[in-house]
């Protein structure tokens, strides 16, 4: 009876289901081109993420960070910190963690200097808290639900009193530190770094002109700003990017892209640079035939 099989009917449904199995095994994001807008000393962390979900990464650093002039502030609120002035070290950003670790070697210090008077330490988000604790070697007591600095600031258990040491980027928002005041805390809020224009990595308004840019992923209000300021001076316009999908890491990167008009489709529910590019998987599994 076997014989009497034709052989292309013997072998078309293993082929078909392996076809199938193959095309649901490939990368949720292949063959496309994604901008990857973060400062080039951060960008290495959601090129990986993008690369892993078959992404081709195009790097445009819209921001570079350097510490601001009066960094000597900060200096003196670390040598008080040490010495147990403060009650609590709340932490907004990454950025901010490298600036603490670079200030408390300069003077001598170490992240573990800050916990032997029993300082509390809050941070906005998971890869802040996992910098704090890789960087500073300090266990983060405090991190909110949702990862923006309103969440973070109804997550502190702050008694009327204590004093807060926030360091935080130069143009950041005053929200945080005026609800913690509220609740009677003396807040010791300084500027550490400032965003200053990114330089470097490939000619993106080549490719916008090309038509051959799929998504830009933006994780801050700050590279909005920046990226539109850096592709002006670079002869490009937020008009090129009327086709592409802007992919925010959350409502107030979204906010501030939308405010320059951006096509944005893409906000992450869980704002992180996981959450960012699950979004982004999620948005092409619908859209892509």
């Amino acid at each position: 009876m076997d014989r009497d099989v034709p052989l292309s009917d013997t072998r078309s449904t293993p082929v078909k289901m392996a076809s199938d199995e193959m095309a649901d095994r490939s990368p949720p994001l292949e063959g496309l081109r994604i901008v990857n807008t973060r400062a080039a000393h951060q960008a290495s962390a959601l090129t990986r993420r993008l690369e892993a979900a078959g992404a081709t990464v195009v790097h445009y650093p819209a921001i570079r960070i350097e510490p601001v002039p009066e960094i000597h502030r900060l200096d003196r609120a670390l040598a008080e910190a040490v010495a147990g002035k403060y009650a609590w070290l709340v932490v907004t950003s990454t950025n901010t963690v490298h600036i603490l670790a670079q200030r408390l070697a300069l003077g001598g210090h170490t992240g573990q200097d800050l916990a032997r008077h029993s300082l509390r330490v809050a941070a906005v988000g998971p890869a802040t808290a996992q910098e704090i604790q890789e960087r500073l070697g300090l266990q983060v007591d405090v991190l909110p639900r949702e990862h923006v600095a309103e969440a973070l600031a109804q997550a502190l258990e702050i008694r009327p009193g204590e004093r807060v040491l926030l360091p935080q980027s130069a143009i950041a928002r005053p929200v945080l530190a005026e609800r913690l005041r509220a609740l009677g805390a003396e807040v010791t809020a300084l500027p550490v770094y400032r965003t200053l224009l990114g330089q470097g990595g490939e000619p993106l308004p080549e490719y916008l002109w090309e038509g051959t840019v799929d998504a830009v992923t933006f994780t801050s209000a700050s590279t909005v700003h920046r990226f539109l300021q850096r592709l002006k001076r670079e002869n490009g316009s937020p008009g090129m990017l009327v086709d592409v999908v802007a992919a925010c890491i959350g409502p107030i990167t979204a906010e501030a892209a939308r405010r320059h008009d951006l096509p944005v489709r893409v906000v992450a529910q869980d704002h992180t640079l996981d959450g960012l590019v699950q979004a982004l998987v999620a948005y092409y599994r619908e859209e892509r035939p």
